[in-house]
């Protein structure tokens, strides 16, 4: 399994609306191969940032084929247009599992 998180900065004032485009776009992860799951998080101090948080099974799931998608297409249609920067994205592997 790997978590892809990705901290996003979005433009003050649309921040009602990135959130509804995630909520439109939740469908297109829950068919993605190898998506088990997607979450999106705002921060408490700074509510214009976020972070997103989709585990896949693989790598590859997330690099290549959800990204080579008309799926992804969709997903950046629906969100990238309320962008303050690009996301940085990083991905995540298993370490120490707590509870």
């Amino acid at each position: 399994m790997v978590l892809e998180m990705a901290e996003i900065a979005v433009k003050e004032g649309m921040e009602a609306e990135f959130e509804a485009g995630v909520a439109k776009a939740a469908p297109l992860f829950r068919r993605a191969k190898g998506c088990r799951s997607m979450a999106l998080r705002r921060c408490v101090e700074a509510p214009a940032r976020y972070r997103l948080f989709v585990e896949w099974e693989t790598l590859e799931d997330h690099t290549v084929a959800f990204r080579a998608s008309p799926d992804f297409q969709e997903w950046r249609n629906l969100v990238a247009h309320c962008f303050a920067s690009p996301p940085a994205v990083e991905h995540w592997a298993p370490a120490v599992e707590g509870f």
